[in-house]
């Protein structure tokens, strides 16, 4: 589902004022050509693109003083920089997470069509995947996602993370059960969310919320990120009937018309506008039909990169 917006997609952030005024165009162009990748891979890694955003930074620092003719494969060097870099944020997110108010939730991205055509980087990227690799420790979500999102080799991703190979194969194998356990049970097609988000917006049109009841899981969960700046649920609200009461108070309060669809994260997804200005986007997880999983991100530090596309690559 295209979008409403109409902008360029975002690149992630390139470098700033090369150091010293001396680097070559060369380490500039080498690091442009792969700022999207890089910017995907700490995404997926902190679930922030304003961490992601920094990340970055960091690399290019860290790249701009390296010297050309010693790196054989400029690709990998750059991922291991980000990993490193990505892995030493997380750890510190990790914390912070640990005061945020209320219930967290990945930062939503405007997505080009393109990523939904990638159903692996959709999938990668999705809400609900996200969610289910902020349950792994630090390393296994680095290891996870480098080799089962960007199929790098075992080595390769050993020393990203200073682990041996053999090591980085255990870790490998357990962030794998770890997943299999706790991810979507099948790939969900773009449909069947339209579907699903169809009959949210059905139901704010007519009062009726029983086609969107229909949808519900007996086990749904709802998450709502406010971040403590925005009303939101202080905690998840588990449970159909739950949710449903949460959902007709809220959709009491809202018209149709604000509702609008987008592409988020890969997937179709809702955002409510409220004076023009992006208030909150709502997105499901659906398994065997049934939609388990309404994440409502309401929090406004989150919400800028839904003004303009971002380009995300693997």
């Amino acid at each position: 589902m295209k979008s409403e917006h109409s902008e360029r997609p975002q690149e992630t952030a390139g470098p700033g004022p090369l150091p010293g005024g001396n680097r070559t165009d060369r380490a500039t162009e080498v690091f442009v050509a792969h700022r999207n990748l890089l910017f995907t891979v700490a995404y997926e890694m902190l679930g922030s693109a304003a961490d992601a955003e920094d990340v970055l930074q960091e690399t290019w620092l860290r790249w701009a003083g390296v010297g050309l003719e010693t790196v054989r494969d400029q690709r990998a060097y750059l991922v291991r920089i980000t990993t490193r870099q990505a892995l030493a944020r997380l750890r510190t997110l990790g914390r912070r997470k640990e005061s945020y108010v209320g219930p967290w939730l990945p930062e939503p991205l405007l997505t080009a069509p393109d990523v939904a055509e990638d159903i692996e980087l959709a999938d990668s990227v999705s809400m609900a995947m996200l969610l289910v690799l902020e349950t792994l420790t630090p390393t296994e979500r680095a290891v996870f996602v480098l080799r089962e999102v960007f199929d790098l080799a075992y080595d390769e991703i050993a020393e990203a993370v200073d682990k041996s190979p053999a090591a980085v194969r255990q870790t490998a194998h357990r962030a794998r059960a770890h997943v299999a356990a706790r991810r979507p049970r099948e790939v969900v097609s773009p449909a069947e969310t339209r579907d699903a988000l169809a009959a949210f917006r059905r139901a704010a049109e007519t009062g009726d919320l029983q086609g969107l009841l229909d949808i519900l899981a007996p086990d749904v969960v709802f998450l709502g990120d406010g971040g403590g700046i925005k009303q939101a649920a202080p905690r998840p609200v588990v449970g159909a009937d739950k949710v449903g009461r949460l959902l007709a108070d809220g959709l009491g309060r809202i018209s149709a018309e604000s509702l609008r669809p987008a592409q988020v994260n890969g997937y179709p997804a809702l955002v409510l506008r409220q004076d023009g200005v992006v208030d909150t986007v709502v997105a499901v997880r659906i398994d065997d039909g049934l939609i388990t999983g309404f994440y409502a991100v309401r929090n406004p530090e989150k919400l800028s990169r839904m003004r303009q596309e971002t380009a995300l690559r693997r």
